[in-house]
């Protein structure tokens, strides 16, 4: 088993302080900036920041959906979501530049052996950077 990871990354005039509250906010922002792949949303635990569970089904594919269970943890300009149920991890960073900041998310999950996970591996990614790419863009607009 191989680890697959994806990439996204926007800048924004907000302020890294405004973009880490706004990622760190899965009641009222998160969903809002979540986009068409991501169906029943909920927040099960919390709402804001360290200690929120919130769940949720990706529909990365027409045939391939994957139910998240994320448990979140703050630390300092990073929101980390674990999945209860699969090794996939998400990372928000967030970083100054210029006078607003870069927001960066990264997702890893150790990938499936073989024929399967060779292509896992290399049509997993341009999928999900498509859906990270909207949900920041989503976030951009959000921010203002």
């Amino acid at each position: 088993m191989a680890q697959v990871s994806a990439s996204s990354s926007v800048t924004t005039t907000a302020s890294p302080e405004q973009a880490l509250a706004a990622l760190s906010d899965y009641e009222t922002v998160r969903p809002r900036i979540l986009p068409a792949q991501y169906r029943d949303y909920a927040v099960l635990e919390g709402g804001q920041g360290n200690g929120t569970v919130a769940q949720w089904t990706l529909q990365a594919t027409e045939k391939r959906s994957r139910n998240v269970k994320a448990s979140v943890t703050v630390s300092g300009t990073t929101v980390t979501e674990h999945d209860a149920n699969s090794s996939m991890v998400t990372t928000w960073e967030v970083a100054p530049s210029g006078t607003g900041s870069t927001v960066t998310t990264t997702t890893r999950w150790q990938g499936a052996g073989g024929i399967g996970g060779f292509f896992e591996r290399t049509f997993a990614p341009i999928g999900l950077r498509k859906i990270q790419e909207a949900t920041l863009a989503n976030l951009v607009r959000e921010l203002g």
